[in-house]
């Protein structure tokens, strides 16, 4: 049965995500915004990644644990931790995500990305709070994935009977005018109804910086981030390569690994980068705001959460995008390459050093920040989002 009345409100959150950054820093600063702006709300985020407890949060936020899992190349998942059959680990998620669920008693859930969460792991939730009148909002990137294979992926999954039948909002974390995420897929009228476009993300410098946070360089500098890392590898060996190539190239970069990129690589790009004077390079900072703030450009991926960085602090920027498992970074890429926001450099497969070195001085010398194609109200998704649950409350409360 749902708790006694009470005169607060409670928001839960779900990241199912194990592997990355881009979830939790999504959630984090979703929660932060909202106990800023609502003094008689909580939030709790359930999520799967393995370094939640690297990041500081606010009063009133906190996070539950689950098991985290990994996605392997065949598809497969395994348990990212503990020694344990798969299955478990999943039934483990399940329950506690429900158990919490239920002593919780949230008045809202909202959920990043993935509708049933992972391995359908959320949908017993999703019917329970459903049933207790909860409201339930699917949150998404600007961008999902190619709809030939963002499509097939949502009808083995049956997304989109969840869409209709359980959630009351889908929050869109972009513009209508940038990109519409569900572009190609057959979508019911009444699911339609549900989208509400929020605007990206803004992006601040933290009010108090940790005292772990790095130093930046004195003299400018270009930043080179893969986000979490895992996937990074090429995007670094690429930039280093460059910097081996043509010692021309004699201005700083600051390199961030990310801390996901598998040890054997941090290592051996640490050597090469240390025989490199211009560069500097660290594993991971959790604030790396600053770093950004400082930059003179960036070069990256092209992740929902590096674009928003890009954005909030104006800067310049090349991207370089992964086109698998998912195309979301390279259409994201080049939507913004298009509009005159960044530039794209794609990977050919080959990576010649030289196309590097072309990108490193173009961006270091000419490079134009994003407001320069002076397209308006990109980032209003955190002011959207507090109205939206303000209101939300408000009738709940009625």
């Amino acid at each position: 049965m749902p708790a006694a009345p009470r005169n607060h409100h409670r928001i839960l959150m779900y990241s199912h995500d194990s592997f990355g950054l881009g979830h939790l820093r999504r959630c984090r600063e979703i929660a932060h915004s909202l106990v800023d702006t609502h003094r008689d709300l909580s939030v709790l985020i359930i999520s799967g990644s393995p370094i939640i407890g690297s990041y500081d949060f606010k009063s009133r936020v906190d996070f539950v644990r689950i098991p985290g899992v990994i996605k392997l190349r065949n598809g497969e998942y395994t348990s990212l931790k503990l020694h344990i059959d798969t299955r478990e680990t999943l039934r483990m998620r399940r329950e506690i995500i429900r158990h919490t669920a239920q002593i919780f008693d949230p008045d809202m859930l909202i959920v990043d990305k993935e509708p049933l969460g992972l391995r359908g792991e959320i949908k017993s939730t999703l019917s329970m709070l459903k049933r207790r009148g909860c409201r339930l909002v699917l949150g998404i990137r600007d961008v999902m994935d190619d709809p030939d294979l963002l499509e097939p992926e949502w009808e083995r999954k049956e997304v989109m009977p969840v869409l209709r039948d359980l959630y009351d909002d889908i929050w869109v974390y972009g513009t209508r005018s940038f990109y519409e995420p569900l572009t190609g897929l057959d979508v019911p009228e009444d699911v339609v109804r549900k989208m509400r476009y929020t605007g990206y993300l803004r992006r601040q410098l933290p009010a108090v910086m940790s005292p772990t946070t790095i130093q930046r360089p004195d003299e400018p500098y270009l930043l080179v981030t893969p986000g979490g890392g895992g996937d990074g590898i090429e995007l670094i060996d690429w930039v280093i390569s460059a910097y081996e190539f043509d010692r021309s190239v004699d201005f700083r970069s600051l390199i961030v690994l990310g801390p996901f990129m598998p040890s054997h690589a941090q290592a051996d790009f640490m050597e090469r980068a240390a025989r490199i004077p211009a560069l500097d390079i660290i594993t991971f900072d959790s604030y790396p705001e600053a770093l950004i703030e400082g930059c003179r450009g960036m070069i990256a991926m092209g992740g929902y959460n590096t674009f928003c960085e890009i954005l909030s602090f104006d800067k310049p920027a090349v991207i370089v995008p992964r086109t698998t498992p998912r195309k979301e970074q390279y259409i994201r890429a080049r939507r913004a390459q298009e509009l005159g926001m960044l530039r794209m450099l794609e990977d050919d497969g080959l990576r010649h050093p030289q196309a590097m070195v072309t990108a490193l001085k173009t961006l270091f010398r000419e490079g134009k920040p994003p407001s320069a194609a002076g397209i308006p109200g990109l980032l209003a998704g955190l002011e959207n989002i507090n109205n939206f649950v303000g209101n939300c409350l408000m009738e709940h409360a009625a």
